[in-house]
């Protein structure tokens, strides 16, 4: 079921388009990745639809719902936090804010924060708080309301390898639970945990689908062969009519119209005097189809 759609979504300052003509739809119990590089109108995109800023043009919905912003979770991507409050105390605060009943705010606040793994960390005052612990209490106040529809912009930019993997095993837990819109320019993380990908560049929406789609699309596999040295690398890219790349002792063959095939290339270097240490089928990696995905918009 569809649980958001947005319509020619279009936001200007002055003379500048910062947002062109966005259209999408969010099925529920979905996980959706707006991903771009900085600058491409991600998190104006999601000031929009949290109600923060007013569009220019275009429409934003949800079926049946006449008010969006009383069933959306909003993290940004710098939350700040009263530092004399405990993480208690402070998503309370934000339930009543949120609209919850006075006499379920508090007993809603201690549930989700022990669901978001700040149990132990109730009464500990948020200036305490490490990096991780922060970006948990700011999740924590975007779903204590249980929203609908969770927008998260740039979630684990910020934190450290080990925050960021915390943060990331959180996000995956509570995406079986709810809708998702994450912003994000570090493509590992949508490779992680999306359902659907959006490519923004310069505010304008120039890819979208399911990662199996956009690979399919954009991907340009190919076999990879490790040798033993640089010098045979070379040998054999010298020799084989196979359109192959030499980086160090490895080789890339493409693959082109499904030749060759992994098992016509075993019996080939089978038959062969060099030493192969590995074979391996490789496809691009996000990042990788992203820079495709851009340059053919740029060449348009």
């Amino acid at each position: 079921m569809t649980l958001l759609t947005v319509t020619s979504l279009t936001k200007s300052f002055g003379t500048q388009t910062v947002v062109d003509n966005l259209s999408f739809s969010i099925e529920e119990h979905t996980s959706t990745a707006l991903i771009g590089p900085n600058g491409a109108g991600k998190t104006t995109t999601l000031s929009m639809l949290t109600g923060l800023l007013k569009q220019t043009s275009g429409s934003i919905s949800m079926e049946g719902i006449n008010d969006i912003r009383r069933v959306i979770g909003f993290l940004p991507q710098y939350p700040q936090f009263y530092s004399w409050l405990t993480a208690l105390e402070y998503t309370e605060m934000t339930a009543k804010l949120s609209g919850v009943e006075v006499k379920k705010a508090r007993m809603q606040s201690q549930k989700i924060l022990e669901y978001v793994g700040l149990g132990a960390a109730l009464h500990k005052k948020t200036a305490t708080f490490s990096g991780g612990m922060k970006q948990r209490l700011g999740i924590a106040q975007a779903l204590v309301h249980q929203p609908k529809l969770l927008l998260l912009d740039e979630p684990v930019s910020a934190l450290d390898p080990v925050g960021r993997r915390e943060i990331m095993n959180l996000l995956k837990e509570i995406q079986n639970e709810t809708t998702i819109l994450y912003s994000t320019h570090i493509l590992n993380d949508a490779e992680e945990m999306t359902d659907q990908l959006l490519f923004l560049r310069g505010g304008k929406l120039v890819e979208r689908g399911s990662l199996k789609e956009v690979r399919t699309r954009f991907d340009e596999p190919r076999i990879k062969i490790q040798f033993s040295s640089p010098s045979e690398a070379l040998q054999f890219t010298s020799q084989s009519e196979l359109p192959a790349t030499t980086e160090g002792s490895v080789v890339f063959v493409d693959i082109v119209l499904d030749q060759p095939t992994m098992q016509q290339l075993l019996n080939h270097l089978a038959n062969s005097p060099f030493t192969v240490e590995k074979v391996e089928r490789v496809t691009a990696s996000l990042e990788d189809i992203f820079m495709k995905v851009a340059l053919d918009h740029e060449s348009v």
